[in-house]
């Protein structure tokens, strides 16, 4: 009986077709296994080694891009709505319709205190958060802590703003630490992946030689800086396309200012205190505190999902073996350090300088002499000097990398020594040309000395493992000069020495009656069209200067509204207790007197 073949072959087997398939290939136990499961016959290792960490490259340079961006967007976002904010409520009519006895300028004194005072002790626990959280995440959870303290402005109270304003000042530090610490750890995987065969031979264990990294970190600082000095443009477009429309034109907010600049005794002495033509809606409001809210928002998914972790795992793992002890005084060890100890009057420099950009530059030049309406044009301005400027840095590819950081400084000094020398008029706009130069100058130097400043922390300190705590010590001495500039601004004996030695001080705190065609025009307030403004609630006796023109004098009490200000409805809230004293006695307002028993009347 002769047997059934197989359906199928057995494997290891002669088929019917005998020892070769149809492609030519040996069948059964001698069948060679490479040909098997071996390569792809057109495989190139070399080339897929090379696409491999070209695409590493790429993602390099996403990060950068990404962390850029992110960095403008964020404090972009914090400088507008801080800038809004401060000029909504400096002015004297909203603050009394919007939040009446509040004492919203309480809370923004609070506000800015936490800003500007809770930095002085980043240097105790921003390495710990970093190594808790790690660079990417510190950067993520910094960005986020920006962005609620854009959200609470949505309602603007004491529990909302102050605690939002504590916790952004906890974040400063951190924030700009780790993205200085992250573009330089940027920096030296880019060249890890260019040299890969260089790093191949050597092994891995073997450090790559000093300064590699070198020109690869002065290119990624260059961009991220670029980017960062945007920020500072970003910040205008509230102003610009919102903020703007309400405004007084410089006729009406600069009437009693004498003098500025450098013949000033002060940042905008006789500044008006009603700078609003008429009040924002607060659907208005709503709608650009969501734009900005919906851009930080934007700058937390940009930090989460293009930003790349800044180690490897096994690095990671490498790192948080160090003892939280040794992480919490490797500050306090580089403080030391003697190349640190030279750079720290760049460091203070450094908070200096911004902070003259936007308030001496900005206020006591710009805004003294060309009205607050083009403060954001000058800002504007400065912040393109600063961007396109930012490329000057890569000059350290062919010269010493101290050429410059000095240069930075030089334009600075340059700048200065111009400005002390030159007054601008009040209400001048044939010199505005010069504070726009002024402006562009200034960012100059700002790109040279902030570009400068982080590629050489870069590159000194290459050999360590982690630098995020050279960049702290950097960012906290310019926290240090940005508390020294604030608590210099705000100590109460400068006030009383100016009211000592300027003479008596003159009561404007009035109303007084506007002609309509004059600097005042008709306004509008919160009940309605009147032609009645406190256009006098700056402080002349803040200043030194000459006393201000006599106003009008004010009209009768029984022929206007008393607006909120200082006026009537000022003084009932001042006289608030004997107000509820007349209203439980009898024979009050309660018992029908009204007037005639001695009760306020209202007109």
């Amino acid at each position: 009986m002769e047997a059934v073949p197989p359906l199928y072959r057995v494997a290891g087997t002669a088929g019917p077709q005998g020892d070769e398939d149809r492609l030519g290939v040996p069948d059964g136990p001698g069948a060679p296994l490479d040909e098997l499961v071996g390569a792809y016959p057109n495989y190139n290792e070399e080339e897929e080694e090379r696409r491999y960490y070209r695409r590493k490259r790429l993602g390099v340079l996403k990060n950068v891009l990404a962390a850029s961006a992110g960095g403008m967007l964020t404090y972009g976002v914090y400088l507008g709505l801080l800038q809004m904010q401060l000029i909504l409520h400096y002015d004297e009519t909203y603050r009394e319709v919007k939040y009446g006895n509040m004492g919203l300028p309480d809370i923004d004194s609070k506000m800015l205190m936490g800003i500007n005072v809770t930095p002085i002790a980043a240097l105790l626990y921003t390495p710990v958060l970093i190594r808790f959280f790690g660079t990417k995440w510190m950067m993520f959870l910094a960005v986020g802590i920006y962005a609620l303290f854009v959200s609470t402005n949505y309602w603007e109270r004491y529990y909302t703003l102050v605690p939002s304003a504590v916790a952004l000042g906890m974040a400063i530090v951190p924030l700009w630490a780790s993205m200085g610490n992250y573009i330089t750890r940027m920096a030296q995987k880019y060249y890890e992946y260019s040299h890969y065969k260089e790093r191949d031979e050597q092994g891995p264990q073997q450090r790559p030689p000093r300064g590699s990294h070198a020109p690869y970190l002065l290119v990624f600082q260059t961009i991220f800086y670029s980017f960062f000095h945007l920020s500072f443009a970003c910040a205008q477009l509230p102003m610009i396309y919102f903020l703007n429309h309400y405004l007084y034109d410089l006729n009406h907010t600069l009437y009693n200012v004498q003098s500025c600049g450098t013949d000033s005794q002060g940042i905008l002495m006789g500044f008006n205190k009603t700078v609003l033509r008429t009040l924002p809606r607060s659907g208005n409001l709503i709608v650009v505190e969501s734009v900005l809210m919906a851009v930080a928002f934007l700058a937390m998914l940009l930090v989460l999902g293009l930003c790349g972790a800044a180690y490897r795992p096994t690095e990671e793992i490498d790192l948080r073996s160090v003892g939280w002890g040794n992480i919490f005084q490797l500050p306090f060890k580089h403080v030391r350090d003697f190349r640190l100890r030279h750079l720290v009057p760049f460091f203070i420099y450094s908070g200096f300088e911004v902070l003259f950009a936007c308030t001496g530059l900005g206020l006591g030049y710009g805004v003294c002499s060309v009205g607050l309406e083009r403060l954001a044009y000058l800002l504007v301005a400065y912040s393109l000097g600063a961007s396109a400027s930012s490329v000057l840095g890569l000059l350290g590819l062919w010269l010493p990398r101290q050429v410059p950081l000095v240069a930075g400084a030089g334009v600075h000094l340059l700048l200065t020594l111009g400005l002390f020398f030159w007054a601008p008029a009040p209400r001048v706009l044939q010199h505005i040309w010069i504070l726009y130069v002024a402006a562009v100058l200034w960012g100059v130097g700002s790109a040279l000395n902030k570009t400068g400043l982080s590629t050489l922390l870069g590159i000194l300190y290459e050999d360590k493992e982690r630098q995020d705590f050279i960049f702290t010590i950097y960012h906290w001495w310019q926290a240090v000069a940005i508390f020294v500039v604030y608590l210099g601004s705000s100590l109460p004996m400068k006030r009383r020495s100016c009211a000592g030695t300027c003479g008596p001080r003159v009561d404007l705190s009035r109303e007084v009656s506007v002609p309509t065609g004059q600097a005042g025009g008709a306004a509008v307030d919160s009940g309605g069209g009147h032609r009645l403004l406190p256009v006098d609630g700056a402080e002349a006796a803040a200043g030194c200067g000459p006393a201000p023109a006599p106003h009008p004098a004010a009209a009768a009490q029984g022929a206007r509204l008393p607006l909120p200000g200082r006026g009537e409805l000022g003084r009932e809230r001042r006289g608030g207790r004997a107000w509820r004293r007349q209203w439980r006695r009898p024979g009050g307002l309660r018992g029908g007197g009204g007037a005639a028993h001695g009760a306020p009347a209202w007109p």
